[in-house]
């Protein structure tokens, strides 16, 4: 029974919008001064539309924000009793920004996957559509990527069908009703952006009872033995109750390594992280993997120094020479406690040194 002129306009944020509500076929009972505008099921004041004549209902809506769904916001004309008579969608947002910063990797050498950024501003407030396309550099079609928001929202993975020891063009080209944009092209060879996953079974232990060093071992990643090239390492390790790591780069292509220099009766988190190297007797490193998940292990506590510690506190507490009470299980208790620690009471000092420890204090 009515219709709303102009149909679906899309438009720049900060725009202005005349709209106008027409009847036709004259509803019995419905005149233009009986009709009013809701945005999104919200009625909007009167003072923003108009009687044009005794069919048309005027709307001006003045410095439009971006659209609060990109689907279209909802303008809708309703006669006197709310019934519907008309609707619109109306498109407010911004045309879509050069994309950046494209980054590629290959686990495999058959795969790659890439990601990238979407602009300076990024929100459009409209559906913006991404193609990733790529081609041989210099000869072939234009390709585009089909499974997207693999690694993320701005994302895609093309899984077969890749050429060895030849370029690639790879760029992004975004789309909405406003516009579109394309991306710088990256040129790259598969064998120079191949990674791996973390290496697995990473363990920490300590070495026999040397209180400042641990011994961190892990397996090889399995692409490693699939595609015959090597890797090197990094480590990085912290304390528990630190963020700052410190970084053990030259690990270089073994698959164990001894920290040392550590604090005695600390626990540490340990990750390490693989980068292959020598594909095809390239000399260019691939991509560092994502960091294995955090392995902790602890530093025996020093005996030596447990001792002193021991002879200090005694020389404190002990305030007679015969004493009926173990000395040294009650100063164990208050170091636990003082110092709120996470290592193991047992196992700190051998029995026969324990004993030894308690006899001077009877």
């Amino acid at each position: 029974t009515a219709v709303i002129s102009p149909q679906d306009p899309t438009l720049l944020i900060g725009s202005s919008l005349q709209a106008t509500c027409s009847l036709h076929g004259d509803p019995p009972g419905t005149t233009a001064e009986g009709l009013y505008w809701t945005l999104n099921g919200r009625r909007l004041p009167p003072e923003l539309s108009r009687v044009l004549n005794a069919s048309t209902l005027a709307l001006v809506l003045a410095n439009l924000n971006g659209s609060r769904q990109q689907s279209g916001d909802n303008l809708v004309c309703h006669a006197r009793d709310g019934s519907i008579l008309a609707g619109s969608c109306l498109y407010v947002g911004l045309p879509p920004e050069k994309p950046f910063n494209i980054s590629c990797w290959s686990k495999n050498m058959k795969d790659l996957t890439c990601r990238w950024t979407p602009g300076a501003h990024g929100e459009t407030f409209l559906h913006t559509n991404y193609s990733l396309k790529y081609k041989l550099r210099w000869y072939g079609q234009d390709n585009t990527c089909e499974e997207y928001h693999t690694v993320g929202p701005h994302s895609c993975h093309i899984p077969k069908d890749l050429a060895l020891f030849t370029p690639y063009e790879i760029w992004v080209e975004a789309t909405n009703r406003l516009g579109s944009a394309r991306s710088d092209v990256l040129t790259l060879d598969i064998l120079d952006v191949v990674t791996t996953d973390p290496p697995p079974d990473v363990h920490v232990s300590r070495v026999g009872g040397l209180e400042d060093q641990l011994s961190v071992r892990w397996v090889s990643p399995p692409a490693l033995k699939d595609f015959l090239f090597q890797a090197k390492y990094q480590i990085r390790y912290r304390v528990e109750d630190s963020v700052d790591w410190k970084v053990v780069d030259d690990v270089s292509n073994q698959t164990s390594c001894r920290l040392a220099g550590l604090k005695p009766g600390t626990v540490y988190f340990v990750q390490v992280r693989c980068n292959p190297f020598g594909i095809y007797g390239s000399k260019k490193a691939g991509i560092w993997s994502e960091w294995s998940h955090p392995t902790a292990a602890s530093t025996p506590r020093s005996v030596r120094r447990e001792l002193k510690q021991f002879l200090g506190w005694l020389k404190k507490h002990a305030y007679c020479s015969n004493l009926s009470f173990r000395l040294y299980d009650q100063w164990r208790a208050w170091m636990q406690k003082s110092h709120k620690t996470r290592n193991q009471d047992e196992g700190i000092l051998p029995s026969g040194r324990r004993g030894a420890a308690r006899g001077p204090a009877r």
